[in-house]
C-alpha cells in the first residue's frame, strides 16, 4: 500500500540525538553547557562594549554587535533542546515547537551568511577607499545593510520552513538528529520533496555561494591594496583591521563545507559512524563557531580589548 495513503497528522517528533551512545551523553552535556555559557558571556560582553563605548560606534562594530546578537539567538534556538536531549533518551518535541526551532535556526544561519558579506564590504571600503569611507559607510548606509541581512535571512526561513511543514508525514516521526534540522525532517516526509530540494539548492546558492564569492573578491582587492603599502608597519596595521573577520569567515564557511562536502558512506556500518560524525560536525557548527567569534574578536582586536578594560575599570571605580 502507498505510504501516502496512510498519512496521519503528526503531533510531534522524537529526537534521537546520541541515545544510541549513552556514555557520550553525560560528557557532551557538560561540554555543551560550558560552551553555551561562554557564548552567552562572550557575545553578551561584546554587545555591551559596542553599545557603551563611544569609540566603537562605527560600522565595523555595529556589524559585530549584530553578529554577537545573532550568535546568541542562533544557539538559544537549539542548545537548550540539545542539552535536554542528553538528559532524556527519547526526547519528544511538539510539532509547533519543531517548526519554531527550525525557523529560528534557518533564519539565523542565513542572516549570518549575508552579514559576513556585509562586513567584508565594510573592510573593503575601509582599506581600499579610506578617504571615502565616512561617506560610503554612513549611518544611513550601514543600518539598512544590517537590517537587509536580517530581512533576507528571515524571508528565506519563512519560505523553506513553510514548504517543509506543508508536506505529509507518515507514521515514522523519529528525527535522527539533536534538533529539528530541516534535512533530517524532510527524510520523514512521505511525499515528493523535489520542490523542497530545488528550493534549498537555490537558497544555498544565494546565501552561501554569493556571499562566499563576494567575500573572496573583496579580500583579493584588500590583499592587493595591503601589499602596495610601502612600510611593513603600515601593512601589518592594515591587515590587523580585517584579520579577525577573515578568521571568522574561514571558521564559519570551512565548517559548512566540511559538513556538506564530504563523501557519503555506502557501507551500513560506515553509514552509522557517518551519522555520528554528521551530528557532531553539526554540533561544532552550531556551538563552537558562535563561541569562537567573540574570542577571535577579543584576541585580535586592540579596540575591543581596550573597551573591555575601560568597562572593567569603570565598574571597579563605581
Amino acid at each position: 500500500m502507498d505510504r501516502s495513503n496512510q498519512t496521519s497528522p503528526v503531533m510531534g517528533f522524537i529526537l534521537l540525538g546520541l541515545s544510541a551512545h549513552p556514555k557520550l551523553e553525560k560528557t557532551f552535556f557538560v561540554l555543551i553547557l560550558v560552551m553555551y555559557l561562554v557564548i552567552l558571556l562572550g557575545n553578551g560582553v561584546l554587545i555591551l562594549v559596542t553599545i557603551l563605548d563611544s569609540h566603537l560606534h562605527t560600522p565595523m562594530y555595529f556589524f559585530l554587535g549584530n553578529l554577537s546578537f545573532l550568535d546568541i539567538c542562533y544557539t538559544t534556538s537549539s542548545v537548550p533542546l540539545i542539552l535536554d536531549s542528553f538528559l532524556t533518551p527519547r526526547k519528544t518535541i511538539p510539532f509547533s515547537a519543531c517548526v519554531m526551532q527550525m525557523f529560528l535556526s534557518f533564519a539565523m544561519g542565513a542572516t549570518e551568511c549575508v552579514l559576513l558579506g556585509m562586513m567584508a564590504f565594510d573592510r573593503y571600503v575601509a582599506i581600499c577607499n579610506p578617504l571615502r569611507y565616512p561617506v560610503v559607510m554612513s549611518k544611513a548606509a550601514y543600518v539598512p545593510m544590517a537590517a537587509s541581512s536580517w530581512a533576507a535571512g528571515i524571508t528565506n526561513s519563512v519560505v523553506q520552513t513553510s514548504q517543509a511543514m506543508r508536506l505529509p508525514f507518515c507514521g515514522d516521526n523519529v528525527i535522527n538528529h539533536f534538533t529539528c534540522e530541516i534535512l533530517a525532517v524532510l527524510k520523514l516526509a512521505c511525499a515528493d520533496i523535489s520542490i523542497n530540494v530545488i528550493s534549498m539548492v537555490v537558497a544555498n546558492v544565494i546565501f552561501l555561494g554569493v556571499p562566499v564569492v563576494f567575500i573572496f573578491v573583496s579580500y583579493v582587492f584588500i590583499i592587493a591594496t595591503i601589499l602596495r603599502i610601502p612600510s611593513a608597519e603600515g601593512r601589518k596595521k592594515a591587515f590587523s583591521t580585517c584579520s579577525a573577520h577573515l578568521t571568522v569567515v574561514v571558521v564559519f564557511y570551512g565548517t559548512i563545507l566540511f559538513m556538506y562536502g564530504k563523501p557519503k558512506s555506502k557501507d551500513p556500518q560506515g553509514a552509522d559512524k557517518q551519522d555520528i560524525s554528521d551530528k557532531l560536525t553539526s554540533l561544532f557548527y552550531g556551538v563552537v563557531t558562535p563561541m569562537l567569534n567573540p574570542i577571535i574578536y577579543s584576541l585580535r582586536n586592540k579596540d575591543v580589548k581596550a573597551a573591555m578594560k575601560n568597562l572593567s575599570w569603570h565598574r571597579c571605580v563605581v
